[in-house]
Parts: C-alpha cells; structure tokens; sequence
C-alpha cells in the first residue's frame, strides 16, 4: 500500500468514472462535433453562468489562453507572488504572450484591493508595462490551499472596472473552495471575465481543464488553444470523465478537508513541527524544525510507503484527495504520532 499525499493530480479513475468513459459518444472535438465534450462544455458554462466554455488538456493551457486572450505584447499581469501562473507555469506568460508579472507581496497566496491599486502602472507613462490583467488564484496552492474572501474579490473587480483591466481566475481548486466556503459557481461567474476550472485535481478526473468566459474574451480562445497544440479529437472519453465527476464527487470534497485538518491538528502536537498553516481545505504545509534533517524525515515516512511534497524553503506539503481512504488516513496519523528523529 502506497500513501501518495504529493498532490491532489495522483489519483486514479473509479471503476464508476470509467464505465462512463467507455461509454462515451464521441466525434471530432476539433470540428466541435464531440457531442459529449459539448455537454461538458455547456454544462460549465452555464453552471458558472458564463455564455462560453472550452475543455483543455491542462490547467497550465488554460491558464496560459486565457492570459494571451486579455493582453498584449509588453503589457503586465498583476498576480501574487506565490501565483501558479508565475512559479509553476514555466515562464509562459513570458514565452507565450510576451508579457511581464508585477508581483503583490500577499499573505498566503492572497491580496488586497488596495495593494492591486498601488501595483497599477499609470497608463500615461509609456517607460513602464501597460497593466492590462489581475490574476488571482482560489484556493492558493502555496497558499496551503487558503480560501479568498469574497468581499475582497468583489472589491479587486470594482478596481479592474475602474481601470479598465481584465480579471482572471485560475481555478484549478475551485471546488474546493465552493465547498469549504458553501459559495455558488455563479457567484464566481458574475465576478471573473474568465475562469479556469481542473477537473484532474479534486475532482478525480485523469486529465483536463475548461477555460469558462464572456462571449467577447471568449472568442479566439479556440483559435489559441490550437496554436498551443490543444486540438484533440474524440476527446469525449475524457470530457465523460469530467461529467461523472461534477455528478459524484463534488460535494465528497468535505471529506478531504475533514482529514486535512485532523492531519493538521497531529502535526502541531509534534515536537519537531515547527510550524503549521491554517487547514481551509485539503492542503497542509508545515515546516520542520531547524535542527530536524527534511531528508531524513522524508526517507523515514518513504520507508513507510508514506509520499509527501517537499516545497523547497523548508516548506513541505501533503495533499488529501479521492484515493486517500479512512484505512490510510488512521495508517498515516498513526504513522506521524508514533514518528522518532
């Protein structure tokens, strides 16, 4: 038995999930006429009541459109500086848009309106970027998973107004978030010009992204995805995988953050932890204490089947998902409580 708390992306399809891969009808996605990815698409949209939605390959592509659709060459994203798009993208908004970052010092993945305001170049001051994007990320991966406020969302869209930028959600975690906080798609859709959704992390799908906007911005995003090489054909066995998800395993995300934070609570009893970030959902990261050996500690719990994330800065991860069952989770709190260095 292997215990993989790396991510969220390890798991598997159910036997439930696959049946109706194989089930599937299918066609030609590139021609549109994959009838079920068309039903995904259609069932996002409207679920985020937004007009226009289309499946990706990755979060990264869709992520990577969705900025190419909301700028030019030279122009600049506001994001944190803790954002997917700017660590773990692999320098696409550079190679794929031209454009720059301007990163926010925020608190856990997450900023505010006021610090959006100061990072806004004055558009008259042709020496500096254009700043054309506000990206945001919900829930913050190096965050620990953190939950935005949504007060403060709604303020960070009357500055985009305001000042006439875009206003992108990377979304890869979404659910989670919608159930942590007992939020609604709609909520999201009636705030964000575009949002990208992962259907491979929490929702347990084994690929796939959808990139859900305005008509307007939504208009060339096919267009891109080519460019990018996101054309796929009979794409509806993956597509099917996404709407089995959306019908069995959105509201069991309650039960990643549940262990999550009993996983959280242990950690902090242990002497050698010296710190640990607020569990919001299925995310935990914590530190060890300076004079504990990360390497060792990892290769002790690797001996033990146990798989976690290391996070580079003493920072290491461990990630709650489908897979992760009742057995394990009692295995690994066991495991940690009876922990020696």
């Amino acid at each position: 038995m292997i215990i993989d708390l790396r991510s969220d992306t390890v798991t598997k399809p159910t036997q439930g999930m696959l049946d109706a891969m194989m089930q599937a009808k299918v066609g030609d996605d590139v021609y549109k006429e994959d009838p079920t990815v068309n039903a995904l698409e259609e069932r996002l949209a409207k679920m985020f009541g937004k007009p226009k939605a289309l499946f990706f390959p990755t979060g990264t592509m869709a992520n990577q459109t969705a900025i190419k659709l909301h700028t030019n060459p030279g122009d600049q994203v506001i994001c944190d500086k803790d954002a997917h798009i700017y660590n773990y993208e692999g320098g696409g908004v550079s190679f794929n848009s031209g454009v720059s970052c301007k990163l926010i010092d925020g608190h856990r993945g997450m900023f505010t309106a006021e610090q959006v305001i100061e990072a806004i170049n004055p558009p008259d001051f042709y020496h500096s970027p254009l700043t054309a994007l506000v990206e945001v990320e919900n829930t913050a991966n190096r965050g620990g998973g953190s939950c935005w406020d949504f007060e403060e969302l709604k303020k960070v869209r009357a500055v985009c107004d305001t000042n006439n930028l875009g206003y992108h959600l990377d979304g890869a975690r979404i659910w989670n978030a919608l159930v942590a906080k007992k939020e609604t798609a709609k909520d999201y859709g009636q705030l964000f010009d575009t949002i990208s959704v992962c259907l491979s992390k929490g929702l347990g799908c084994p690929i796939g992204s959808v990139l859900i906007g305005d008509e307007a911005i939504m208009q060339n995003a096919i267009r891109i995805r080519k460019i990018l090489g996101g054309g796929m054909r009979q794409v509806g066995y993956l597509a099917a995988a996404g709407l089995y998800a959306l019908d069995n395993h959105l509201d069991r995300l309650a039960e990643d953050h549940k262990k999550a934070k009993e996983i959280s609570q242990v950690l902090c009893d242990l002497s050698f932890i010296k710190k640990v970030e607020p569990v919001e959902t299925n995310i935990v990261i914590f530190e060890l204490q300076q004079k504990t050996d990360e390497s060792k500690f990892l290769r002790s719990l690797d001996d033990k089947n146990i798989r976690l994330s290391s996070m580079g800065q003493g920072k290491l991860r461990i990630v709650t998902h489908l897979d992760f069952t009742d057995y394990m989770h009692d295995y690994l709190l066991s495991a940690l409580k009876a922990f020696k260095l």
